[in-house]
């Protein structure tokens, strides 16, 4: 049974995917602890670091667990399937992201990943244009290139004319590259990826979509973006294997280096009488995908693509999008919180959302969110230093750790609380989540916390 055929018979018999209802995921039965005593079902609204699994994911991989094998010049069965549902896999992902024909997929091991292997292939003197609005995926990988950094935009129409007039100052001479995120992890907002996109090629230049947030809460179509490169994660889209796709134009990753040597990469290797070692490297994909491939990562992105798209994304945009009015009408009720945002209250974002509240440090607050609610967010910078500071801006003070001591001074910046969430997350943790919010605001902690390596933890 080739490994397409063995996809598709695995996957004929599932029901169409109920709309209104949460996807099913791993770890939603499993109850945690209160340090008021008892246990209640976890909350997971930290979709935007890593999201749960989808369980139709977990049941795709431990369906083809027993027929593991090695990936490429196998000469075993199992090598043979596994090598099959391996390309078989990378031909998923290219549907899923509406790629052109001529587009390479390539398998790495997250964003960040794919981004650094694009910086790695980049031509001599490509000039890359990011704004400081990018998460550090986007914004650290091109240490071999001049970079030209752009200000936080205030307005997706700022932002497009931003890029427009730095690439008018460019040599049009030289290779150009822009980098932006499609929804930004720090406030969910959604970029003008289609506009930037025009503005680059207008000017030459090509243009690389972080597609990290955006590609599990919205459908990404590199056609109608027209977009030179994407990249995400699988951790993030429902598939936390360990692996990450960069998918697009093949001429700069062919007349690169491979990004790593070794073999895959290689086609033939032999050593020249002079001593040294010639090399022949693979055209395509292979080229760039050196070592033993993580098919079992790989598969998992495939079956998630599969999916969501089975499951339709109008349906989980809109579930979403009232999940997302239904935090925000509720943090709305309190005016302690603050909620972040860089192009206002009425853009158009994800499931993920920054905010502050007055009088407490965000370390204690989302410390009380899990011990007291069995709710797990994230607080702190979001791997977006340049961002928060600038959403939260300079005067901004919070208690010290804890909820004591003195405000943070210049070397430890102010940290925000971020709640995420998607495809798998019940009603239910949303009324939660807003319920302690309020609850924690009005009344305060129930426990006591001290610091413990910079963050605060309960007292037990």
């Amino acid at each position: 049974m080739s490994a397409h055929l063995y996809a598709e018979a695995h996957t004929a018999c599932r029901a169409p995917a109920d709309h209104a209802a949460p996807l099913p995921v791993l770890g939603s039965e499993v109850s945690v602890p209160l340090v008021t005593g008892g246990e209640v079902g976890y909350a997971a609204l930290d979709y935007a670091a890593s999201a749960p699994a989808l369980q139709r994911v977990w049941e795709d991989v431990a369906a083809y667990a027993p027929y593991y094998g090695s990936v490429h010049r196998g000469a075993g069965y199992l090598s043979q399937l596994s090598t099959d549902l391996f390309e078989a896999s990378r031909r998923t992902v290219a549907e899923f992201l509406d790629c052109r024909p001529e587009d390479q997929v390539v398998f790495t091991r997250s964003t960040t990943d794919s981004l650094n292997l694009l910086a790695a292939a980049l031509p001599a003197d490509c000039q890359v244009f990011v704004f400081e609005t990018e998460h550090h995926a986007s914004l650290l990988p091109w240490r071999d290139s001049p970079v030209t950094w752009l200000d936080a935009p205030h307005s997706p129409a700022a932002a497009v004319a931003a890029l427009e007039s730095a690439l008018a100052d460019r040599d049009p001479h030289g290779p150009a590259l822009v980098c932006v995120t499609g929804a930004s992890n720090v406030t969910g907002e959604l970029w003008p990826v289609a506009e930037l996109a025009a503005a680059a090629h207008a000017h030459g230049a090509r243009i690389v979509l972080d597609a990290a947030q955006l590609a599990p809460h919205h459908p990404v179509s590199v056609r109608e973006l027209d977009v030179d490169w994407v990249a995400f994660s699988g951790h993030k889209l429902y598939a936390p294997f360990g692996s990450g796709v960069l998918a697009g134009r093949s001429d700069w990753l062919q007349r690169a280096e491979p990004y790593l040597a070794g073999g895959g990469a290689s086609r033939t290797v032999a050593r020249a009488e002079d001593g040294t070692v010639q090399v022949q490297w693979h055209t395509g994909a292979a080229r760039h995908e050196a070592g033993s491939p993580n098919v079992v990562g790989v598969y998992a992105i495939a079956s998630a693509c599969r999916a969501l798209t089975e499951a339709g994304f109008d349906g989980l945009v809109a579930r979403e999008q009232a999940l997302l009015a239904r935090v925000r009408a509720g943090l709305a009720q309190v005016p302690q919180v603050r909620v972040l945002s860089l192009f206002g209250d009425d853009a158009p974002r994800v499931g993920v959302l920054s905010f502050l509240v007055e009088g407490w440090n965000s370390s204690h607050f989302a410390a009380a969110l899990s011990a007291e609610y069995g709710i797990g967010v994230r607080d702190g910078l979001f791997c977006a230093h340049p961002l928060v500071r600038t959403l939260v801006g300079g005067d901004e003070h919070q208690p010290g750790e804890c909820g004591g001591g003195a405000a943070n001074s210049a070397d430890r910046p102010l940290n925000a609380i971020r709640v995420s969430f998607g495809a798998g997350t019940p009603d239910e943790h949303i009324e939660r989540f807003v319920g302690a919010v309020a609850s924690l605001v009005r009344d305060g902690a129930r426990w006591r916390y001290r610091t413990e390596a910079g963050r605060c933890v309960p007292e037990l």
